[in-house]
């Protein structure tokens, strides 16, 4: 098992979750963050600090999407080990539905 990130991190992109990661397994997106599912040691700390509720264990039904994005992302985008500030527009994004299809970015983040 792996966490997965899930649609609600689209244009929220808090990293609270990578701070407290032991492995450093989050990856980011333009937009959001991922987790790369074989460095992913299931440890659960991420899913708690996330505000927008947005990591998932790949356990949850439904999720099968979201862990191929995750896999898939993961092998291009930069690594990220070191929070930074949210988008200004965070809060107005969280729990938006349909956030995918109008928002995901495949184009990577900065990384640290």
């Amino acid at each position: 098992m792996t966490y997965v990130v899930t649609e609600n991190c689209i244009k929220c992109k808090y990293m609270d979750c990578v701070e407290v990661c032991p492995v450093d397994c989050f990856y980011e997106g333009e937009n959001m963050l991922v987790i790369h599912p074989d460095e992913c040691i299931d440890c659960g700390v991420c899913e708690p600090e996330c505000p927008a509720e947005a990591i998932k264990p790949d356990a949850e039904p439904g999720l099968e999407m979201w862990l191929k994005l995750n896999a898939d992302m993961a092998k291009s985008w930069p690594n990220i080990t070191v929070k930074k500030e949210p988008p200004s527009d965070a809060k107005e994004f969280d729990g938006v539905a349909g956030k995918y299809e109008t928002y995901f970015s495949p184009n990577p983040g900065e990384g640290d």
